[in-house]
């Protein structure tokens, strides 16, 4: 469990928790957001101040304009330097303008709770705006925040200071995202979609000294539970147990000074240590790893019955997948990895593409069907997901264009015709 993360809290251990913090993160989908917002009320009654975030939310300035407005229907007089800063001051300016206009306000203690937070863009501006915000909070204001999806920054610098708290009722699989250390850590940064890279400490390791450390330093960060036995089958079936050992003794070395020489310190920086049989993560850094982000956002949105957040999650995943996992590398692991990733991608984007059909967004749905047939050209149920599409806008040209693709695709391929309910469709246009 993450550092000052609770699932079930009493009300007295909630106060415990919350007093003194200028930012209580509710993190990752904490359905006990009702309990959360009971507490608030038992606790400070009229100073819970709640927003909910609009669905339509597509920038930091409409976003800000309507929680003013909000603000000002419970709180008579409130935001005349927020008013002023809208009118073309900088995002920082205007997270400080909000900051002061709190300070004005006759509470004795006040919570501004913002729900659905992940409806906001999570760019540059608004962690300048928020920054801004909770640094110059008065002693007597707090912000709580709900959330599917929070980034790293700017929250991770609060946690480190004892200035924010997170409660939720679930966590990130990889327990990295608010872990709080007591002594810092250098921060290994790995981006496997795409060519692949790694950052250390800021720094990317541009040399590797060979291609067997690069490659064997990817495997260990996408298998973080792996024996001696498995790593030698990968990378040496052929050698003795005695040579490979060597060998991978050697390569294992050269990962770790990669990393260390990254880091300005005399320090050894080991990707893994060995345990109970297996190599697992070494606790002396903190990885960040955008494939496992990716998992975790799939897992959360094939389990979710909620719509919303079943798009905020798929979106999400579409959003970290850049590239094809790895794709320069040719290796019988990586090849395995990359079609099992590409096959999760496409499931986002019909994820996507299923719950913006379901609105009757025929275009974007389109849209999104076209990108898994880039995918996987050859799943007959998307083409006909798209054909359906161009029927809905009636565009019949397209629909039956699409379908002789398909035809003469699966006869090249597979030698058969399209499916029966596949035809029904081409035959409802009057072919």
């Amino acid at each position: 469990m993450l550092p000052n993360e609770v699932a079930n809290v009493s009300f007295e251990s909630f106060r415990d928790l919350t007093r003194g913090k200028r930012v209580i993160l509710l993190y990752p989908w904490a359905n006990f957001r009702n309990v959360f917002l009971s507490y608030f009320l038992n606790d400070i009654g009229e100073g819970l101040l709640y927003h909910r975030i609009p669905e339509e939310t597509d920038s930091l300035q409409v976003w800000v304009r309507g929680l003013l407005e909000e603000l000002q229907l419970v709180l008579d007089g409130f935001g005349g330097g927020l008013s002023d800063a809208l009118e073309g001051a900088s995002a920082e300016e205007m997270g400080a303008a909000l900051a002061a206009d709190f300070g004005n306000v006759d509470l004795e203690r006040a919570v501004l709770f913002l729900d659905e937070l992940d409806r906001v863009p999570q760019d540059v501006e608004f962690r300048a705006f928020t920054t801004a915000l909770v640094d110059n909070l008065p002693a007597n204001t707090q912000l709580a925040l709900n959330s599917r999806l929070l980034t790293y920054e700017p929250w991770i610098n609060w946690v480190n200071r004892d200035q924010a708290v997170v409660l939720g009722t679930a966590h990130r699989s990889n327990n990295l995202m608010f872990t709080k250390e007591t002594t810092p850590k250098p921060q290994l940064e790995v981006y496997a979609f795409g060519r692949g890279h790694a950052i250390s400490n800021g720094r990317e390791i541009r040399s590797w000294d060979g291609a067997l450390p690069r490659n064997l330093f990817f495997y260990f960060v996408d298998n973080p539970l792996v024996t001696r036995d498995q790593i030698f089958e990968i990378f040496w079936p052929k050698l003795s147990i005695k040579d490979a050992t060597n060998v991978f003794h050697v390569t294992k070395r050269k990962i770790t000074e990669r990393i260390s020489m990254q880091v300005d310190d005399e320090e050894n920086y080991e990707l893994t240590t060995y345990s109970a049989g297996f190599y697992v993560p070494s606790d002396k850094i903190v990885r960040h790893y955008d494939v496992a982000d990716f998992e975790y956002a799939m897992e959360g949105a094939l389990m979710s019955d909620n719509p919303h957040e079943k798009e905020v999650l798929f979106r999400h995943a579409v959003d970290i997948y850049k590239a094809p996992f790895l794709h320069t590398v040719k290796l019988a692991w990586v090849d395995a990895r990359r079609k099992q990733l590409q096959t999760m991608y496409a499931e986002a984007l019909i994820g996507l593409a299923n719950l913006q059909a379901g609105r009757g967004e025929w275009e974007r749905a389109l849209g999104s069907y076209v990108r898994v047939l880039r995918e996987t050209p050859q799943r007959e149920d998307i083409h006909r997901k798209v054909i359906q599409m161009y029927i809905n806008m009636g565009r019949n040209d397209d629909a039956r264009q699409q379908y002789t693709l398909l035809e003469r695709m699966l006869k090249r391929s597979l030698g058969v015709a399209p499916s029966e309910e596949t035809q029904v469709l081409l035959r409802a246009l009057g072919q």
